[in-house]
C-alpha cells in the first residue's frame, strides 16, 4: 500500500475537505492544520516564543476545525507558550463555539434582516475588552476583522484592538526584537560563510 501524502492546511474547510471528504473519492492524505504542526514545532524546541506579545487575547474557534474536527487544544496551547498574553474565553467557546458568519456563504451575502452573525460573535468577543482576538482559519479573519474595523468606525471597538492568526501571534514572539534605532539585534558573533 502507498503511504499517504502529507499536507498542512491553514483553512479548516480544506482541512476537513481533504481529511474526511477525499478518502470516499480514493485521495489518501494525512492532513494536519498549521496549528498542529505550529505547536509541535514549539513542543520540540524549534520554534521558541521569547519577545513578549503584551494584553488580553481572546481566541475564536472555527467551525472545522473545533466543532467538525475537534482540534482545541494547538490553538491555546500556543496561545499559552507566548509571553505576555492573558487569554480569556469568550462564553461559547470550544464544543459550544459560535460561527463567525462566513458559513453557508453568508461571507457574501448581506444580512437583510436581523443582527449579521460576524457581528454578534465579536460582541461576544468585545465584552471581555481584548488587546487582541485571534482565530485560526482565514474565512474567519476576514469575517471578524471586517466587524471590529465597522465597530472602530462607529467608536464601538478601541482603535488598538487587533485581529489576528495564532501563527502571527507566535511569528511576532519569535522574531527577533529591534533594538532602539529600529535595528534587528544581532549576536555578537558574524554568521558563518556559506560553504564554496
Amino acid at each position: 500500500p502507498k503511504s499517504a501524502k502529507k499536507i498542512v492546511a491553514t483553512c479548516p474547510h480544506c482541512l476537513n475537505t481533504l481529511g474526511n471528504e477525499y478518502p470516499q473519492l480514493g485521495g489518501d492524505y494525512e492532513v494536519i492544520h498549521h496549528t498542529q504542526l505550529l505547536q509541535h514545532l514549539v513542543d520540540e524546541g524549534k520554534l521558541i516564543p521569547v519577545t513578549p506579545v503584551e494584553g488580553i487575547i481572546t481566541y475564536h474557534d472555527p467551525c472545522y476545525l473545533g466543532r467538525h474536527n475537534k482540534i482545541y487544544t494547538p490553538p491555546r496551547e500556543i496561545i499559552g507558550k507566548v509571553p505576555g498574553l492573558r487569554n480569556e474565553e469568550m462564553h461559547r467557546h470550544k464544543e459550544r463555539g459560535f460561527c463567525c458568519g462566513a458559513g453557508g456563504a453568508r461571507m457574501w451575502m448581506e444580512e437583510r434582516i436581523g443582527k449579521r452573525i460576524n457581528n454578534e460573535r465579536v460582541d461576544e468577543a468585545l465584552a471581555l475588552n481584548p488587546d487582541i482576538v485571534s482565530t485560526a482559519c482565514p474565512f474567519c479573519l476576514v469575517m471578524l476583522t471586517d466587524s471590529v474595523n465597522g465597530k472602530k468606525n462607529e467608536g464601538q471597538a478601541k482603535e488598538s484592538i487587533q485581529v489576528v492568526d495564532v501563527a502571527q501571534l507566535l511569528l511576532d514572539s519569535v522574531r527577533t526584537p529591534l533594538d532602539p534605532a529600529g535595528e534587528p539585534r544581532t549576536e555578537s558573533e558574524p554568521e558563518p560563510e556559506p560553504a564554496k
